[in-house]
């Protein structure tokens, strides 16, 4: 089969599609280290604030809260290996649906000796107040909890607000629990308000946005101790000469998806494509999608991202077949694809048959109705053809 003349993008969920302005041109940035005392270093500086600050204004968080890391990652590790550090005892909890960069770190807590414990999700994968204390039952030494906001294979929406009031609402003679929010697939998808969620912690990625990889944010309600060590940069926080020219991308992109205003009209128009996605999915005999009970429009779930499997069709055919064809999807996490198991799609109780079916279909801003029914199309040929 020869290459298609054109592709058709649906795996933002993975990285979205670099928005066009973001990268500035050479010289036209300061290049001066941020922590140097002349000139050059003090344009950096300026500059590299005044990203925080447009950042801050974004997220409605104060600019000192904010630490500009290399992504989400790194953010996530910061937040999980600094319980590496705590003198006092205490359980670090993650749910059983999180992002790899959080249950594998969580693996490396378990490997040091850390007592560790999964918080258990409902079939639609989602984290509920109910799982939540039950989870604080069984685990009464939690003193971390790891949560994402929206789940990077299925779509599934956290009640982040529920969560938090449950993980800080226990009252007098209960230790608090350190909420850390991985919001990667949630920013500018979504309205997000940390401060309502009362939220501890929170990692961001800019590349998931529309800006260039390398670079994220962390939010930090208090500083922690961290492992990291090193020039003293970020607060001490993440350490190593700061990324400015990514800084001030990450903030174009914020302000220009992350605001209320934006998310709320791009949410709409996401979700009449994802209506018309999931419709056309659901008419086709051999697709169910994951969960099975997922609706046309439902406020579980994000509308940027929908998961299905295919009866007989190995979710790795799926993408090949429809690769050739001129679209790319996956199934499931960038981050995890080199590996067979989909830890999220079990935890959810689906059969190891079916979540080695599944595909992830994610589409981003510039995802048109055209290009939803082209998709629609060329996965009917390829049931026709398999």
């Amino acid at each position: 089969m020869h290459p298609p003349n054109h592709r058709y993008y649906f795996d933002w969920a993975a990285t979205a599609i670099p928005d066009a302005g973001i990268a500035a041109p050479p010289g036209a940035l300061p290049f001066g280290n941020p922590s140097s005392p002349y000139l050059e270093g003090r344009k950096a500086r300026e500059a590299l604030e005044d990203a925080r600050r447009r950042c801050a204004v974004v997220l409605g968080l104060p600019p000192k809260s904010i630490y500009f890391t290399s992504g989400g990652t790194e953010s996530n590790a910061i937040v999980i290996h600094s319980f590496l550090l705590r003198r006092t005892g205490g359980r670090f909890l993650y749910s059983a649906v999180e992002h790899p960069s959080v249950r594998e770190n969580c693996a490396v807590l378990a490997r040091l000796g850390k007592q560790t414990g999964v918080i258990p999700v409902e079939a639609d994968g989602r984290v509920s107040a109910e799982t939540i204390g039950r989870s604080l039952e069984k685990y009464p030494d939690a003193r971390f909890a790891a949560i994402m906001a929206v789940n990077n294979e299925t779509g599934a929406v956290m009640d982040m607000a529920a969560i938090g009031a449950e993980l800080h609402g226990r009252g007098a003679g209960h230790p608090p629990v350190h909420l850390h929010c991985d919001m990667v697939q949630a920013v500018g998808k979504i309205p997000i308000d940390l401060s309502g969620w009362d939220v501890d912690s929170a990692a961001l990625s800019a590349h998931k946005i529309g800006g260039p990889r390398g670079i994220g944010l962390l939010y930090l309600r208090r500083p922690l101790e961290t492992v990291y060590s090193g020039g003293g940069q970020e607060g001490g926080i993440r350490p190593g000469t700061e990324n400015t020219a990514g800084a001030l991308a990450l903030a174009d992109c914020l302000e220009r998806h992350g605001t209320a205003e934006k998310v709320t009209e791009a949410y709409g128009a996401a979700a009449q494509r994802m209506k018309k996605l999931i419709r056309g999915l659901a008419s086709m005999e051999r697709c169910a999608l994951i969960p099975a009970d997922r609706g046309e429009e439902d406020k579980r779930f994000s509308p940027w991202i929908v998961q299905a499997a295919f009866d007989g069709i190995p979710g790795e055919v799926m993408v090949r077949a429809l690769d050739e064809a001129g679209f790319a999807i996956s199934t499931g996490s960038a981050c995890s694809s080199a590996k067979a198991e989909r830890p999220v799609l079990a935890a959810m109780g689906i059969d190891k048959q079916k979540s080695l079916e599944g595909i992830r279909i994610s589409q981003g801003w510039s995802t048109t109705d055209e290009e939803i029914d082209l998709l629609i199309e060329a996965v009917r040929g390829v049931l026709k053809f398999l």
